[in-house]
């Protein structure tokens, strides 16, 4: 089987490309490289440098001839959706579009959603596939849309993932998503944290392995219309992270605390039984292991 990743280059991305050649597939990437990096694109996949809003998309599934598609491009960050709604809903929206227009003979679609986001402030916890949708932000509003339009525009069969807040190895520390990379960057640097609230507000921080992992089996096991969350089913706060990565690093800087950020939700975490019963899948790195992971990679990539 053929498969093109969109965002292959970012760290989500890269990763499922990364696993996807172990199991033997034929991949094609696509991305601008607007935030994925080159150096994180597999020599072993086909890539083509390219913003998936433009023309000449249609183009490359042509000539790729690709079979499976994992949609994972995205204008991902919440506080820039706020600030530029047109740019997200271009990226998230009419990217997407643009992609399903050119799917003719694939045979199975896997969209990366956000289960952090598309919910909007939780009625209940853990919050499950079927909790009602509100986002409270751009971001959240237009990766949710993008999900109407795979119901509507292509009859081809799809799975959506609502991810949880994913971390792990190449995860840009210097970016405005992320904060367990964040953290761990200006902890190696000496710099101080910027906690925005109390830090008492809590994610479900999936590994990205495991992202990678629920990505391939989708693709394998694709239901028509399944939406399942993707997380590790357990709640934890800005404040945990933060003491976590201070013990894997010894430095016990302080944060800088800052105003909440408008449009993030206060608590969140995910039910992932549904996942496990259609896919067989569940999280297999507990957030400590996986934190250390990160350090491990970011300490490696400034040595010398």
């Amino acid at each position: 089987m053929k498969v093109l990743v969109t965002g292959g280059a970012g760290f989500i991305g890269s990763a499922t490309v990364d696993l996807l050649l172990e199991e033997g597939y034929s991949v094609a990437i696509v991305d601008d490289l607007s935030t994925g990096r080159a150096a994180n694109i597999n020599p072993r996949a086909t890539f083509y440098k390219m913003d998936i809003t433009r023309k000449g998309l249609e183009k490359v599934l042509r000539k790729e001839r690709v079979d499976g598609i994992i949609h994972i491009a995205a204008q991902p960050q919440v506080r820039r959706s706020l600030g530029d709604p047109i740019l997200d809903a271009r990226v998230n929206i009419l990217g997407t579009i643009n992609l399903l227009l050119g799917c003719v003979g694939v045979e199975r679609f896997v969209y990366a959603s956000s289960g952090g986001a598309v919910y909007g402030e939780p009625r209940y916890l853990p919050v499950d596939e079927e909790h009602p949708v509100a986002p409270l932000s751009p971001y959240g509003l237009s990766k949710y849309v993008a999900e109407g339009y795979l119901r509507t525009l292509r009859d081809l069969p799809y799975t959506v993932l609502r991810y949880g807040n994913v971390y792990g190895p190449r995860q840009d520390p210097d970016g405005e998503a992320g904060v367990v990379a964040i953290f761990a960057g200006r902890l190696l640097r000496g710099q101080r944290p910027a906690i925005f609230g109390d830090g008492r507000q809590t994610r479900d921080f999936v590994f990205v392995g495991d992202v990678a992992k629920a990505n391939l089996l989708a693709l394998e096991r694709c239901k028509d219309g399944e939406i399942l969350n993707i997380g590790s089913g357990r709640e934890t706060s800005v404040l945990e992270v933060l003491d976590t990565i201070k013990a894997l690093t010894g430095r016990e800087t302080e944060p800088v605390y800052a105003p909440p950020v408008d449009g993030e939700v206060r608590r969140i975490y995910l039910a992932i039984g549904k996942a496990r019963k259609v896919l067989g899948w569940r999280p297999t790195v507990q957030f400590r292991d996986g934190a250390a992971r990160l350090l491990e990679h970011l300490t490696s990539r400034s040595s010398p």
